[in-house]
C-alpha cells in the first residue's frame, strides 16, 4: 500500500502533467519552470482549487508570473487600480458579474499561492483578502448607483444633498481578518429619509435603496457559471432576515436605542466602513457607539454575557462541533469571545479597547495588566495557529468548511502543509492549543459564589433585609455576626427598604440589591464599628442604586466588598468619594495598586499613556484627566487610612498628583493655542528668550506641599510675552491676548464640570492687584508690584509660593524676583503691627468661637498662629539668612530657623510639634469629614505654650 507521502507525490505529478498538457494545447510557455515546479510541488498538492484553476486556465498562471503579482505584496489599493481597466468599458450587470467573478478567480488563486507556499503570512493574507473584498464591493456600488440614477433620479434629503447608500463590514470582514473562503457579513445604511430627483420616474429613498441592494447582491452573490464573487449574509441588520434591507440612520438608531441586545453590540465591536459613502458612514459609527461601548464599566453585561457564553458551551457539546476548529471547543470563536468580553465591559472608559483585530486586543490586556502575559502569549499564538489551519481548510477546494477532515490521508495533507513531519505531532499540537482556549474560556466569567461567606449566614441575612423576620430574632443573629447595636441596624436596613420601595429600580436592579445587601450585612459585621461601617454602606449604595453595572462589580467580586468594607469603615471621606465617582469601585479589584501610590515619575507615565490611547477629543482627555486624579487620589486615601503612608508622604502624593495634572493640563491648553494661534515671542528682561513663557504658580497648601483632599488650588499665572503678535500666518492674535485665553484655558480645563465632576476649584484672587487684577501678569509687572504695591500679608503668601508647571526659564525668574522680594530689609516695628493686626482681622472674620470647642486652624494658639510666627520671622530675617529662601513649607523653614540661629531649638521644636500634632489631628478629622475642631481641653498644654511664644515674639496677647 501506498504510504501518504508516496500518494501525495503521485497526485502532484498528475496534477502537473495536466497542467503541462494544458499550456501546450493553448500554446502557452512557463519562464523559470524548474523553480515553478517546485512551487507548484507544495501548492497544488494542498489545493485543488489552485491547480485545478490552474489546469483549466494556464494562461492565468503564466499572467500572474510574467506581472510579478505571483510574488509580489499588494499595497492596499493595488485591487481598485488593477479592476479600473477592467471596468472602464463595462455597459451593463451581467457584464460586471462575469468580470469581478474572473478577477476574483486570478486574486484568488494568487492569494492561496502566497499564503501555501509561505510566501505570505497569516496577516498579509487576510489583509490581501480583505482589501479584495472591500474593493469588489465599493466598485459594484459604484457602478450600480450610476446606472440606477439614470433611472430613478438621484436620491436625495431633505437639504436637497445627494445620499448614498454606506456598507458597513461585520464580523471578519469589518476586522480586516477576512479568511479565505469567508462569506462577507454586510449591513447596509443610508443617511436620511427623502425622494429621488433628476429624472421622470420619482421613488422614495428607502424604495431607492432597497432595489440597489438587491442589484448589489446579485451581483456579489448570485451563482453564475463563473461561480460568485461573494456569499453575502444579511443576517447582523436590524430585525434580522425579517428586518428592511437597508434602513435610514436615524431608524437605525433607534432600533438600537430600543430594541438592541447583547448579542448585537458584541457583534457592532467588529464594524467597520467598507463602501459607499465613507464619510456618512463614519458619523452613523460614531451615532452607535454609545449602544455598543457604554461610558462606564459595564459589569452589568456579566448575565447576559454569560447566557452568551452558555450557549456556545451547549453548541460545543454537540457531536458536529467536536472537530469545529471555528465554532467547537477551543476554537476561534472562543478566543475573540474572550477578548471581546473585555471590551464590551471596559470599552467605554478605555478607547484603545475599541479596536477591532483580536490579536491587538489581547496585546494591549496584558500590556495594562488585564491579563497575565502568559495568557496573551497563548491565546495568541492559539489564535494563529488556528487561522492558519483555518486557511489550509478552505484553500483546498474553496469551501467554507472549519471542519477537522476525518479520512486519515487527508489529516496527513493537512498536517505536511502546517509544516508538520507528521499528523501524530500536528494533532498533539493541535490538541494543546485548543485545551489551553477552552481552559480560558471555561474559567472567563465563572460566577464567585461570594453567598458562601464564613458563618454561613447568607440566608438568615437575606430574610433580615426581606424584612422576613421578627425584630427579636433579626437582632439576635445581627448580634452573632457581630453588630453591638443589631436594633440599629435592623431601623437602618428598613429605613433602606422603604427608601428604595419609592424608586424605579427596575427588576434587575431589584435582583441585584437582593443579593448584595446579605453580603454587606455579613462583611460589615466583621468591622469595628459595623453600625457605621454600614451605615456609610447603605449610603453609597443609595448613591449607585440606580446604575445597576456597579451593584453588579460587587456581585461579581467578592474580593471588592471586603476592600470597600474596610475602607468606607475606616473613613466616610472615601465612601463619600465613591458614592461620587462610583467608577472608582473598579480600583478596589486591584490591591497591588490600592494601597501603593505611585510616584512622581510613575504619575507622569500613566497619565501620558493614558491620554496616548485617547482620541484627540477635549471631551474625552477632560474625563480622562479626572479619572485619572480620582483613581490616585483613591489610592492615596486607601493607603492613608491603612496607614501605609505618614502624614508628610500623604500630602507630597496629593501634591504631586496635583503639578502632574497642571502640567497636562498646560501642555492641553498650549497645544490647542499654538496651533490655532501660533507661538508667542517671550523674551526675559535680561534678552534671555523664553520657548514658551507662561508658568503656574502655587500658593497657599500646594506651594506649601501641604495639600489635603479636599484642597483647592491658589494659583498665579505669569509670562514673559513681548509686545507684538503670534507667528502664525493665518489667525494671529496679539502676545497678552494670547496668555489671557492661555490662562483661561488652563482655569476651564481644571474647572468645567463633566460626568466625572471638575478636576480642582481654584482660586486666583492671590495674584496682583487681587480679583480686579489681569489674569496672566507679566513677569515684570509681577516684580515691580511686589517691590512697590504689595501687602504684607501678600509677600507672607509669597513665601509658600512656587512655580508648578510651564516654562523652565520663567520658573527661574520667578525664583529670582520671590528672593529678591522676601530678603528685603523691614522695619521690625512696622512688621510685627502689619502681620498682628492681620492675624486678627483673618480671626475676626474666619472664627466662630464655640464654647468648651478649640477650632485647629483659627483659634488662639493654633495652626494659623504657627504660620503667621514662621512667616513673620521669615520676612524679618531673609537679608541675613538667604536659606530662609530654600524651602516653602513650615516644617522645613521651621528646621531652617534653628539652623540659622533665629530661634531657639526648644521654641523651635515645641512649633513643630504643635503643627505636626494639629495638622494630624485635622487630617484625621477630614479622612471622617468633620470640621477641624475638638474639645478645649484635648491640647490645652499645646496652646499656652504656643501662644506664649506668639506675645513673646509680638509683645501683644492673642
Amino acid at each position: 500500500m501506498d504510504s501518504p507521502a508516496n500518494k501525495l507525490t503521485k497526485r502532484f505529478e498528475d496534477q502537473w502533467r495536466s497542467l503541462q498538457l494544458s499550456a501546450d494545447t493553448a500554446q502557452i510557455s512557463f519562464p523559470n519552470v524548474t523553480e515553478l515546479c517546485v512551487e507548484a510541488r507544495q501548492v497544488f498538492v494542498f489545493s485543488d482549487f489552485v491547480a485545478s484553476n490552474c489546469i483549466r486556465d494556464p494562461g492565468m498562471l503564466a499572467e500572474l508570473i510574467e506581472s510579478g503579482d505571483l510574488h509580489t505584496r499588494y499595497a492596499s489599493d493595488v485591487y481598485a487600480r488593477k479592476l479600473e481597466p477592467l471596468l472602464a468599458d463595462v455597459q451593463d450587470q451581467k457584464q460586471l458579474e462575469k468580470i469581478l467573478r474572473n478577477f476574483r478567480k486570478r486574486e484568488m488563486v494568487r492569494i492561496a499561492w502566497r499564503d501555501i507556499c509561505g510566501a505570505a503570512d497569516l496577516f498579509a493574507t487576510t489583509s490581501d483578502l480583505t482589501n479584495f473584498a472591500d474593493t469588489c464591493v465599493d466598485v459594484a456600488l459604484s457602478l450600480l448607483h450610476g446606472w440606477q440614477c439614470t433611472i430613478y433620479g438621484r436620491p436625495t434629503g431633505p437639504d436637497d444633498a445627494d445620499q448614498q447608500l454606506v456598507i458597513i463590514g461585520m464580523g471578519k470582514l469589518g476586522g480586516r481578518e477576512l479568511n479565505f473562503s469567508s462569506d462577507v457579513d454586510l449591513i447596509f445604511a443610508y443617511p436620511e429619509s427623502g425622494i429621488t430627483t433628476g429624472a421622470a420616474k420619482q421613488i422614495n429613498n428607502e424604495d431607492f435603496f432597497t432595489r440597489l441592494c438587491r442589484r448589489l447582491l446579485q451581483v456579489l452573490g448570485k451563482a453564475t457559471e463563473d461561480g460568485f464573487v461573494f456569499r453575502v449574509d444579511l443576517r447582523l441588520r436590524p430585525y434580522g432576515e425579517s428586518g428592511p434591507l437597508s434602513m435610514s440612520f436615524d431608524a437605525m438608531e433607534q432600533y438600537y436605542q430600543l430594541q438592541g441586545r447583547e448579542w448585537e453590540r458584541y457583534a457592532w465591536i467588529k464594524a467597520r466602513v467598507v463602501a459607499g459613502d465613507k464619510s456618512a458612514g463614519k458619523n452613523l459609527l460614531e451615532r452607535l457607539n454609545p449602544f455598543v461601548y457604554r461610558r462606564y464599566l459595564d459589569f452589568g453585561a456579566f448575565e447576559s454575557l454569560r447566557a452568551m457564553k452558555h450557549k456556545i458551551s451547549l453548541e460545543i457539546k454537540r457531536g458536529a462541533m467536536a472537530d469545529n476548529i471555528k465554532l467547537g471547543r477551543g476554537g476561534i470563536r472562543e478566543i475573540e469571545f474572550f477578548g471581546q468580553i473585555f471590551q464590551l465591559i471596559r470599552g467605554g472608559i478605555v478607547p484603545p479597547l475599541q479596536q477591532r483585530g483580536i490579536l491587538d486586543v489581547l496585546k494591549f490586556l496584558a500590556d495594562n495588566k488585564y491579563i497575565p502575559q502568559s495568557v496573551c502569549d497563548q491565546l495568541s499564538a492559539a489564535y494563529l495557529f488556528l487561522r492558519n489551519l483555518e486557511h489550509r481548510l478552505q484553500e483546498f477546494s474553496d469551501q467554507q468548511t472549519h471542519q477537522l477532515p476525518s479520512n486519515p490521508d487527508d489529516w496527513m495533507r493537512l498536517a505536511l502543509s502546517m509544516g508538520f513531519k507528521n499528523k501524530e505531532e500536528f494533532r498533539r499540537r493541535l490538541e494543546d492549543h485548543r485545551s489551553i482556549v477552552h481552559s480560558q474560556f471555561t474559567m472567563l466569567l465563572e460566577p464567585k459564589d461570594s453567598r458562601q461567606a464564613p458563618g454561613n449566614r447568607s440566608a438568615e441575612l437575606e430574610e433580615i433585609w426581606q424584612g422576613a423576620l421578627s425584630s427579636s430574632r433579626g437582632e439576635k443573629i445581627l448580634s452573632a455576626t457581630g453588630y453591638r447595636d443589631p436594633a440599629g441596624a435592623v431601623r437602618l436596613l428598613a429605613h433602606l427598604r422603604e427608601d428604595l420601595a419609592g424608586r424605579s429600580l427596575g427588576q434587575e436592579g431589584r435582583d441585584r440589591l437582593n443579593k448584595l445587601i446579605p453580603l454587606l450585612l455579613e462583611a460589615a459585621g466583621n468591622c469595628d464599628e459595623p453600625l457605621i461601617a454600614l451605615n456609610r454602606i447603605v449610603d453609597l449604595i443609595k448613591a449607585i442604586e440606580g446604575r445597576a453595572a456597579y451593584l453588579a462589580l460587587l456581585l461579581e467580586n467578592p474580593s471588592c466588598l471586603v476592600h470597600l468594607v474596610k475602607l468606607t469603615s475606616a473613613s466616610s471621606l472615601i465612601a463619600t468619594f465613591l458614592a461620587r465617582h462610583p467608577v472608582l469601585l473598579d480600583e478596589l479589584l486591584d490591591p497591588r495598586t490600592l494601597y501603593a501610590p505611585p510616584g512622581r515619575n510613575d504619575l507622569e507615565k500613566e497619565l501620558r499613556l493614558r491620554l496616548k490611547r485617547l482620541p484627540e477629543d477635549l471631551e474625552y482627555q477632560m474625563e480622562e484627566l479626572r479619572v485619572f486624579k480620582q483613581v490616585n487620589v483613591l489610592r492615596v486615601a486607601a493607603a492613608d487610612v491603612t496607614q501605609v503612608l505618614p502624614l508628610m508622604r500623604v500630602s507630597d502624593h496629593l501634591s504631586d498628583i496635583a503639578e502632574v495634572v497642571l502640567n497636562e493640563v498646560f501642555e492641553l491648553a498650549w497645544d490647542y493655542l499654538t496651533a490655532k494661534h501660533g507661538k508667542p515671542t517671550c523674551k526675559l528682561s535680561s534678552g534671555e528668550p523664553c520657548e514658551r513663557g507662561f508658568a503656574v504658580i502655587a500658593y497657599g497648601k500646594l506651594g506649601g506641599l501641604e495639600l489635603g483632599y479636599g484642597s483647592d488650588l491658589d494659583l498665579v499665572f505669569l509670562h514673559s510675552g513681548l509686545s507684538g503678535q503670534t507667528d502664525s500666518s493665518r489667525q494671529p492674535i496679539d502676545n497678552n491676548h494670547f496668555f489671557a485665553r492661555l490662562g483661561q484655558r488652563v482655569l476651564h480645563l481644571l474647572t468645567a464640570a463633566t460626568r466625572a465632576g471638575i478636576l480642582y476649584d481654584t482660586d486666583m484672587r492671590l495674584r496682583p492687584s487681587g480679583s480686579s487684577g489681569i489674569l496672566v501678569s507679566h513677569i515684570e509687572g509681577f516684580r515691580d508690584y511686589q517691590l512697590n504695591d504689595a501687602w504684607t500679608w501678600e509677600h507672607q503668601a509669597l513665601i509658600r509660593a512656587r512655580t508648578v508647571g510651564g516654562d523652565i526659564r520663567l520658573k527661574r525668574r520667578f525664583e529670582d524676583i520671590r528672593r529678591q522680594v522676601l530678603a528685603l530689609p523691614r522695619n521690625r516695628q512696622e512688621l510685627n503691627q502689619e502681620v498682628v493686626q492681620m492675624r486678627r482681622r483673618m480671626r475676626r472674620e474666619l472664627l466662630k468661637s464655640e464654647p468648651g470647642i478649640f477650632h485647629l486652624k483659627q483659634d488662639t494658639g493654633g495652626i494659623v498662629d504657627i504660620e503667621f510666627l514662621v512667616q513673620y520671622l521669615v520676612l524679618l530675617k531673609s537679608h541675613e539668612f538667604p536659606a530662609l529662601l530654600e524651602w516653602t513649607d513650615n516644617v522645613r523653614l521651621i528646621q531652617t530657623l534653628i539652623e540659622t540661629g533665629v530661634i531657639d531649638e526648644y521654641r523651635a521644636h515645641l512649633l513643630k510639634h504643635a503643627y505636626l500634632i494639629y495638622r494630624a489631628m485635622a487630617h484625621k478629622l477630614s479622612l471622617q469629614e468633620k470640621p477641624a475642631r475638638v474639645p478645649e481641653e484635648k491640647f490645652q498644654n499645646l496652646r499656652r505654650k504656643v501662644a506664649e511664644i506668639w506675645n513673646s515674639t509680638f509683645g501683644t496677647a492673642e
